[in-house]
This record gives C-alpha cells, structure tokens and sequence, in this order.
C-alpha cells in the first residue's frame, strides 16, 4: 500500500470556495493519521467514507477553530456513534490539555469529564521536538500566526520512507526551509497571491523561497477567495476537498 494523503477538508477559516475546514489524511500499510480537525471535519469524513475508527493519531498544528474545533464531534462520535475501541493519540502544542477541555466545555458542557470508552493520549510537541507515532516520525517547527512563540507549529512528517510537510497557518519564517526541504509533499498555506499580511503566507512569498525549500512536490492549499480566483493559481498543483495524492 502506498503512501497517500487525501484533503478531507482544505478551506480556510471562512468557507472561502464552499470549502471545509483544514484536515488531512495520511495513509499508508503502517500509518494512519489526520492532521488538524477543524469545526466541519467530522461532516467532511463521512461525506468521503473515512473509517474514523482506523486513526491512530490526531496531529494540531495550532487552536483555532478552522484547524481544531472539531475535535468535540470527533470525539463523540467515537464515543458514542461509531463505538470507538483502538487507541487514539491527539498532539499538539504546549497548552494542548487545557484547549482541549476548553474546546469540550465550549462545544458540550460536562464532555470534558467523561472519560472516552478507549485509551486517549494528549501528547504536547514543541518546536525542535520529534515524536514517533508507530513508525512514523513527526517533527515540529516554530509557525509564526500569531504572537512570538504561539503556539504555533509547522509539522514535517516521515512515514514509509516517504515525507510530507506542512507549513500550518503561518507568515513566512526561516524555519519552513527545515521543515518543508526536499520533502516529498510539501502543502503550503497560499491565502493570497501578492498581498502581504501578517501571520499568513502569500503565494509571492512562496516562490520568493522555492530554491531555499526545494519540495519535490507543492501542493497549494488555505486559500481565500482572493486566491482560489486568482489566474496565476492554475500554474501550480492546489488541494480541493476530497482529492486524494498518492506520494512517490
């Protein structure tokens, strides 16, 4: 079985396209992992026939609601609808416990306090920091969306002799050339194609520094609609919701 990622959802904080909120699927004959859950995820992998129970880790790159608001239906679902029994791990960064009580009570007051009818781990990363999941190894970087030090992270992950990284939200930072370098997917934030704004990529950016990141592959991917109309965006691979890559 190859490696593979399909886009359950790659829209940006506002629907921009009709689009779902951020979270992919990772997939290969050992791996099996989402990266971020935002609010509408859990409607988007049931459109598509995710097997949720199969997950065996919930990778965050930060607390807003596009990339982690989801987690209160996922978690529901699997405690009460689909009848969850494999382990589950969610990873995130530091602060991780206390947003994922915070995201509970907000979503379903009391739902903190049940404990899940599985084993569940929060697991904290710090940028630097490497984390194996199985045999997948995942390392954090610093993203900057935000205040200094956030938490904000960038994830490069290596499974199956395969690498996929992904910037997060994040304005451009030094450390997505160590994150994103020769990896074989690299889904890059691309939320305009020239305005420059704080906290977020543009696709002007991007190209400023394709030579230093050197992906084998770039996938576009958070892009408002300012972006996704832009003419400029059919000269390069963008994620649309559903699509699946196989990654050579």
């Amino acid at each position: 079985m190859a490696l593979r990622l399909q886009f359950i959802g790659c829209g940006d904080a506002f629907g921009s396209g009709g689009r779902f909120n951020t979270c992919f699927h990772l997939t290969g004959a050992e791996t099996n992992l989402l990266i971020d859950c935002g609010a509408s995820s859990l409607i988007a992998m049931k459109t598509l026939g995710v097997d949720r129970n199969a997950i065996d880790a919930i990778l965050i790159t930060h607390f807003h609601a596009d990339h982690f608001a989801g987690l209160p239906f996922f978690m529901l679902d699997a405690q009460f609808s689909s009848r969850r029994t494999r382990p589950l791990s969610l990873i995130g960064p530091p602060g991780l416990e206390a947003w994922y009580n915070r995201v509970m009570e907000t979503a379903f007051p009391g739902s903190s306090a049940a404990a899940p009818r599985f084993d569940f781990r929060l697991r904290e990363i710090r940028p630097g920091e490497t984390l194996d999941i199985g045999t997948a190894r995942v390392r954090a970087f610093q993203a900057l969306h935000g205040p200094p030090g956030g938490p904000y992270l960038a994830y490069r992950v290596e499974a199956e002799g395969r690498s996929v990284a992904y910037t997060g939200d994040t304005e451009w930072t030094p450390d997505l050339i160590g994150a994103a370098r020769d990896a074989d997917l690299f889904i890059a934030e691309a939320y305009f194609r020239d305005r420059p704004i704080r906290t977020h990529l543009s696709l002007n950016t991007l190209e400023a520094h394709l030579a230093e990141l050197r992906p084998r592959r770039l996938v576009l991917t958070h892009m408002s609609d300012d972006m996704l109309d832009h003419p400029d965006r059919r000269g390069y691979e963008s994620a649309e919701d559903g699509l699946v890559l196989e990654i050579a």
